[in-house]
C-alpha cells in the first residue's frame, strides 16, 4: 500500500519540519549533493536549486526509466533525477554569464548554506566559491563535495562513486570469494560513496549550523567521496589496521561471524544471519540438532569462524530441506535472525515496509501522482513534509527572484536570456 502526501499549496504554505526557516542554495548535481539537499529540504529547510537552463542537473536525462506525465503529454522525467530531488524548487540560471553570476551571489546573501560538487576550483573563476560568496554572507555554511577533496595529490582529478569504490576499498571486500564461479572484485548495487558522502554532508552542515548559532561564524565544509569511503570501510578496515592482514571478498559470508550468509533452500535462498552464540543454540534446538550447538568446534562464534570449512557445509544440507517461506516462519517461531532475499516488488508488498509507509507519493498541483521512496528519519514533533514533487526544470524561477530577491518583472524580463528564457 501507498501513502499519499498532498504537496501544499502556495495559498496553506508548506508543513513545518525541523529546518524550517533555513534556506539552502544547491548548486550541485548528479547524486552526492542532491542527496545531501533532499535530505536538507525534507527536514524543512527551502531548498534552491540552481540548475542551467536547456539542461538542467544531469540526472534529468538519465534513464529509462521515465515518469510520463499524463497531464502533460511529451513531459518526461528520470526516476534517477525524481530520486534525489524532491523539496526542492527549480531555479535556471546560467552561471557561466556576469549577470548570472551577479544573481547566485544575491541569493546566497539570503541563504543560509551552500552546498557544491563542481570540480576543485570550478567556482572560483566565476567568484561562487567559499571565499567569493562568503565575503557577501560571513554567516554562510558552504560545503563542498568533490571526489577527493580540496587537498592532496589527487585534489584535481574527477571523482566518480563506482572509481572511489574501487581507490577507496569497498570493491577488495564485496563480491563472490576469489576462485570460485563469479569470484572477482564487484562494486556495491547502489552509488555507497555518493550516498553516504551526501549523508555525511548533512551532518557536517547541521554540525555546522549549531556552530554558527553559538558564534555567529559561517564555516567551509570539505567533503571528499575518498575520505567517506575509506570511513564506512568500518571494522574492515580496523581490522586491517590492528592485524595487518587484507581482508578478503567472502560474498554473502561474514568474516568475523559464522554462520551469517546465505544458504540454497528447496525454492529459493534464505539468509542466517546468527549473532551470538545463543542464536545458535536456538537455530540448533530448532532444527533437532543439538549436537551441533554442544560440539566444541561450533559452540562459540570465534571456534565457528575457525572450523568454518566443517560446519557450512552440514548447515547447507540442512537448509535444503525446507522452502524459503518454512525456513522464515521456524526462524521466527524460535527467535533466530534470519530472512528472504526479496526483489523490488516484494520489498514493497513486505508487511512492514506497508506498516512503516515507506512508499509515498506526492501530488503536483495539477493533480499529477508522482512516486516517491519516505525519508528514514521518524519524528515525534517535527514530521518530515514532502511539500514539494521534484520540480520541472526552471519550474521556479520566477517564483524566486520575485520573493527571495524582490525582482518586478521588467527585470526578470531583461534577464531572459541568463534565465534560459525565449
Amino acid at each position: 500500500m501507498t501513502e499519499t502526501v498532498q504537496a501544499a499549496g502556495p495559498q496553506e504554505g508548506p508543513q513545518e519540519g525541523p529546518l524550517a526557516g533555513i534556506r539552502v542554495l544547491d548548486l550541485s548535481r548528479v547524486l552526492a549533493g542532491p542527496w545531501a539537499t533532499q535530505t536538507l529540504g525534507d527536514l524543512g529547510a527551502d531548498v534552491i536549486k540552481i540548475e542551467k537552463p536547456g539542461t538542467g542537473d544531469d540526472t534529468r536525462s538519465w534513464g529509462p526509466p521515465f515518469f510520463e506525465s499524463r497531464e502533460t503529454p511529451g513531459e518526461t522525467m528520470a526516476a534517477y533525477y525524481m530520486s534525489a530531488n524532491r523539496n526542492k524548487r527549480s531555479v535556471a540560471i546560467d552561471m557561466s554569464t556576469e549577470d548570472g553570476q551577479q544573481l547566485i551571489r544575491q541569493l546566497a546573501a539570503e541563504c543560509d548554506i551552500v552546498v557544491e560538487n563542481f570540480k576543485v576550483g570550478g567556482l572560483a573563476k566565476y567568484g561562487l566559491d567559499y571565499a567569493g560568496l562568503s565575503a557577501v554572507n560571513p554567516r554562510l555554511i558552504y560545503c563542498s563535495i568533490t571526489g577527493f577533496g580540496q587537498t592532496g595529490p589527487y585534489r584535481d582529478r574527477p571523482g566518480y562513486d563506482f572509481l572511489v569504490q574501487g581507490v577507496g576499498g569497498m570493491m577488495s571486500v564485496t563480491g563472490e570469494r576469489d576462485g570460485l564461479p563469479g569470484g572477482g572484485p564487484q562494486k556495491t548495487g547502489i552509488a555507497t560513496a555518493d550516498l553516504f558522502t551526501g549523508l555525511y554532508g548533512v551532518i557536517g552542515i547541521l554540525a555546522a549550523l549549531h556552530h554558527r548559532d553559538k558564534t555567529g561564524e559561517g564555516q567551509h565544509i570539505d567533503m571528499s567521496l575518498l575520505d567517506t569511503q575509506v570511513a564506512v570501510m568500518g571494522n574492515q578496515a580496523l581490522g586491517y589496521l590492528i592485524s595487518g592482514k587484507e581482508p578478503v571478498r567472502m560474498g554473502n559470508a561474514h568474516n568475523s561471524i559464522v554462520p551469517y550468509q546465505t544458504f540454497a533452500t528447496k525454492d529459493g535462498h534464505i539468509i542466517l544471519a546468527i549473532g551470538n552464540d545463543g542464536q545458535f543454540e536456538r537455530f540448533c534446538a530448532a532444527v533437532g540438532m543439538n549436537d551441533l550447538s554442544e560440539d566444541e568446534r561450533f559452540r562459540t562464534n570465534p571456534a565457528r569462524v575457525t572450523n568454518r570449512e566443517l560446519l557450512i557445509p552440514v548447515l547447507e544440507k540442512i537448509m535444503l530441506a525446507r522452502t524459503t517461506d518454512q525456513w522464515v516462519e521456524l526462524l521466527e517461531d524460535h527467535t533466530v535472525p534470519g530472512g528472504p532475499i526479496n526483489g523490488m516488488k516484494r520489498v514493497f508488498e513486505n508487511e512492514q515496509v506497508v506498516a512503516r509507509a515507506v512508499s509515498k507519493t506526492i501530488t503536483r498541483d495539477n493533480g499529477e501522482v508522482l512516486p516517491t521512496v519516505a525519508s528514514p528519519m521518524q519524528f515525534s514533533k517535527t514530521p518530515v513534509a514532502y511539500n514539494r514533487p521534484p520540480p520541472k526544470l526552471g519550474e521556479h524561477t520566477q517564483e524566486v527572484l520575485d520573493e527571495i530577491l524582490k525582482m518586478d518583472p521588467s527585470e526578470i524580463g531583461r534577464l531572459k536570456a541568463v534565465l534560459g528564457h525565449s
